[in-house]
């Protein structure tokens, strides 16, 4: 698919189910629940512009509990690694 970005949200009530409700989204590969600015990150693989926006401003921030979002872009993967854990 041709759009990746990370989204951060912000959110009201228990982290779990809503991390739950986003897990189950079919273009949502990543799910963090994090501290800081947001309370989870969550990267999106959409086929276009236009899905990556159908994805967020329907599915997404219609999601009750979801308070705000800020959206990330990938305008370039310079390096994408996943042997966590592993020497």
């Amino acid at each position: 698919f041709a759009r990746q970005a990370m989204i951060g949200i912000r959110a009201r009530g228990a982290l779990e189910p809503l991390a739950a409700t986003l897990e189950a989204m079919p273009e949502v590969d990543y799910v963090v629940i994090v501290a800081g600015s947001f309370d989870l990150l969550v990267e999106v693989v959409a086929e276009s512009d236009e899905h990556l926006l159908e994805v967020i401003s329907q599915r997404i921030r219609a999601i009750e509990d979801v308070v705000s979002t800020e959206t990330f872009v990938y305008l370039a993967l310079r390096k994408q690694s996943y042997a966590w854990g592993v020497r």
